[in-house]
Parts: structure tokens; sequence; C-alpha cells
């Protein structure tokens, strides 16, 4: 049947989204775990509900009274879907990253039907499955309890930080401090029984002007003629 509007939007993206491998990593993985074999397509062998049942049976002995058989009713396939989407979130796989039963029946999103699988086999290995493993384990957080000793312990310690005063410095700097501007030479007496060279000096270039004498135009004194 054509799909149209939004469904067809949502199939598009859901066939964006769709990574062979990773079927095949399922498909194998629902076999290991069940023994039994896929003889038709991923949709077609999962859509009835019943090899799904089958394999939450053996993930988790618990579910061991699910109720399902083999029907060519539609009604039936999907409760049966169903059933099994309940005891995964029994397992501890959360809501958002189960699929949705036309997801699977109708074929509308199976990469998110893939995605629940990764994430069933998670948490099946965390509750305690020992079998065959679908993707990465699931992470657990590792946490660290201390008691009201040691974390009173621990406020006795000193920070490395604390009054460190290693590493780059401006070292010599005295704020609020006089500033001293001589040098060492400083401390030594002047000599003062010394003149400069320049002090009196009177060599060098001269104009021979003397301000305030006779000016001399005559030349030689006439009367020593």
């Amino acid at each position: 049947m054509p799909l149209f509007g939004l469904d067809r939007e949502l199939a598009d993206k859901a066939a964006a989204k769709f990574d062979p491998e990773r079927e095949r990593e399922a498909v194998k993985w629902i076999q290991d775990v069940t023994g039994a074999q896929f003889t038709t397509s991923f949709q077609e062998t999962l859509k009835d509900g019943t090899l799904l049942c089958q394999l939450i049976q053996k993930l988790a002995p618990s579910e061991s009274n699910l109720k399902y058989k083999k029907s060519p009713m539609p009604f039936v396939q999907m409760e049966q879907i169903n059933t099994f989407l309940k005891a995964a979130g029994r397992l501890g796989v959360p809501d958002q990253e189960l699929f949705m039963t036309i997801d699977l029946y109708e074929g509308k999103n199976l990469p998110q039907v893939i995605d629940s699988l990764y994430s069933l086999s998670r948490h099946a290995s965390s509750k305690g499955f020992s079998g065959p493993q679908l993707g990465p384990k699931l992470h657990t957080s590792h946490s660290v309890e201390f008691t009201p000793e040691q974390m009173n312990a621990g406020k006795n310690i000193i920070g490395l930080q604390a009054g460190f005063n290693g590493g780059a410095n401006q070292s010599g700097i005295s704020f609020g401090a006089t500033r001293q501007l001589v040098t060492e030479n400083a401390s030594k007496p002047i000599d003062t029984s010394t003149i400069p060279a320049q002090a009196g000096f009177v060599g060098g270039a001269k104009s021979g002007v003397a301000f305030g004498a006779r000016r001399e135009i005559g030349g030689a004194d006439p009367a020593r003629r």
C-alpha cells in the first residue's frame, strides 16, 4: 500500500537510518539465543510475535509464563508483539528505547525495532544473562562511598595549591615599599677635590670676543712708531 504525507516522510527517514549490517547482527543474535532460523525476511519472521516471545523467555526465565501461539489473525499477532514489549520493559529497557507495535507489524520503522533488540541484549546481560551478546554491554556507573571519618580526615589535608608560590611569579616586587632608583655605587663618597674637565674649560674653538672691552680698530699702537 503506497504511503502519503507524514507516513511517507516517516518511512523515508526510517529507510535512511536502516543499517543492513545491524540487521544481520540482530538476526544472528536471535538465532543463536533461540535456536530458531529465519526463513523469511526480518519483518516477516518477527511480525507475528511468537519468536520475540521465545527470545524474551530465553533471556529472562522469570518470563516463562508468557502466552503466545501461531495465529494468522492480525490482532493476535499485534497483541503478542505487545506482550514482548511489556516483558522487555520489565527487564529494564526504557520506554524511549522500545519500538511501537506498528513499527514492526507494518514495517514502518524497522531501524527502531533493531535498536530495541540491541537495548534488550544490554539489559538482559546486566540482569545476569550470560549467553550471546548483541552489541556492547550496558554501561554501569561506579560509585564510591566514604565514611564520616574519612570525610572529616580529608578536611585536614592541605591542598597542593594552598600557599603555593612556585611557577611564574613577580619576584622582587614589594608592594607599598619605596622604589630605589640609585645603584650600588651611590653609597660611595663623592670626590669634590678634582674639577671635572668641562668645569671652566677654555680650550677648543673660541671667538675671542670680550664683552665690555675697547675694540681696537687701528691695529698696532701708532704711538710706538
